[in-house]
């Protein structure tokens, strides 16, 4: 099977988020109003590429607080080996590059008018607005864990206050403690998250914890790189992490957040820290837009990434359905770089181009032990992005401690640059 190496890897994710690709030309005297929401992956990729090649444009940035904590490498936080400080990363680069940066929560999209309405009461109006807001919880999904209990059980699944807390929670833990991971079914942000989780969790429990369990209770049978992940798991942390999937549970019922347990039909597990990620969709204002129509996600083309049921409408990573790409930050990145030219394109009347895309998910079973899959995406003859057959692949299962550690640094570096790239 073809795969792509790291400098491939590299390459396409920074030609997609500096703009790389041929750009359209320049509108004239006009200026071209776009409104991004979402100053994540996403969001800004798609602002700093559409800054490069049409720098007419005015370009205006929504984002829910003044600065952005990746979730990527935020489970190296969880496991005290980064700060948060150090995932954390503001929008004044972007904003002396003349992009405009409003702090503001949206609450409607109004498509046939080009307006959407912010918490604050102050409407932005658009040509064409982009939109890659992230994940909303479903936190009526699970009897027993509520908005308002979400801080006994945290999920940590936003980067910030409960990534912290959960970190928090860990170094507490009673020597010889249960550390209990409950992962959703698919779709949800970052499918192998919560194994990389569980690898770097244990990794401290080594140090400082070292007769504490960890139980994965998994609403699925299987996981993306779960034969590595065992492999790493047997090897580095024998004994301490074990996977409980769906068929020996068959599913959760309910929890009971003050004390610490989840209920399923064959069994109860009980912890000392219970990370509990419930269920996701798009964020409620795309939803009540209308731009789910009646799914929980937004449909797109996937071309394009415009809406399916508002034109002038862009969605792109965690809150949309693209495709086979799964929802994570590089995915998310490459989108955003291909719709700022799908965008550009538009707005001068050409017809988009279209691109093969790309997706790493790197994971850190260890700070020197990674593991990654990839693969490439295009348009089909139907006009979805589907996977190309025989590129991609898994890091090799017999793949020597070098490999490892040469996967660790990849991931490394492919976070230095696409964050300096993004926010300077």
């Amino acid at each position: 099977m073809k795969t792509f190496n790291r400098r491939q890897a590299l390459v396409l994710s920074a030609t997609a988020a500096t703009g790389l690709l041929l750009a359209s030309p320049t509108l004239g005297a006009n200026r071209p109003k776009i409104v991004i929401i979402g100053g994540g992956f996403g969001g800004i990729s798609a602002a700093t590429v559409l800054k490069t090649i049409q720098p007419d444009f005015d370009i205006t940035i929504v984002t829910e607080t003044d600065t952005f904590s990746t979730c990527p490498f935020s489970n190296l936080v969880v496991a005290g080996l980064r700060s948060l400080k150090s995932i954390t990363f503001s929008y004044e680069n972007l904003a002396a590059q003349g992009m405009s940066i409003k702090v503001g929560k949206v609450t409607t999209i109004d498509a046939v008018k080009r307006v959407l309405s912010l918490a604050d009461g102050s409407n932005l109006s658009f040509d064409r607005c982009i939109a890659s807001p992230g994940i909303e919880m479903r936190f009526d999904q699970i009897p027993g864990y509520t908005e308002e209990l979400q801080n006994l059980m945290p999920h940590a699944w936003k980067a910030g206050a409960q990534t912290l807390q959960l970190r928090d929670q860990l170094s507490s833990m009673q020597q010889g403690g249960t550390f209990i991971i409950y992962a959703p079914n698919t779709p949800y942000r970052c499918p192998v998250a919560p194994y990389e989780r569980a690898s770097l969790v244990a990794h401290y429990f080594t140090r400082h914890n070292p007769t504490a369990k960890i139980l994965i209770v998994d609403e699925k049978d299987s996981f993306a790189k779960q034969a590595l992940f065992t492999q790493a798991w047997e090897l580095l942390y024998s004994g301490m992490i074990t996977h409980v999937p769906f068929s020996e549970t068959g599913g959760i019922i309910e929890v009971d957040a003050k004390n610490l347990e989840i209920m399923t039909p064959f069994e109860n597990f009980k912890g000392d820290v219970v990370n509990f990620i419930p269920p996701q969709k798009a964020p409620k204002f795309l939803l009540q837009s209308g731009l789910g129509g009646n799914g929980l996600w937004c449909k797109i083309d996937e071309a394009t990434f415009e809406s399916k049921h508002a034109p002038n409408i862009h969605i792109l990573g965690d809150a949309a359905l693209v495709g086979d790409m799964p929802k994570s930050g590089f995915s998310a990145s490459v989108q955003g770089g291909i719709c700022a030219h799908a965008v550009a394109s538009l707005m001068n009347g050409e017809p988009p181009k279209t691109a093969v895309l790309l997706n790493t998910c790197y994971s850190l079973v260890a700070p020197d032990y990674g593991i990654s899959v990839a693969g490439a995406y295009r348009i089909n003859d139907e006009g979805r992005l589907r996977s190309i057959k025989n590129t991609g692949g898994a890091s090799s299962i017999d793949a020597s401690d070098e490999v490892r550690k040469a996967e660790a640094s990849y991931a490394y570096d492919w976070y230095n640059s696409l964050t300096h790239l993004m926010f300077g």
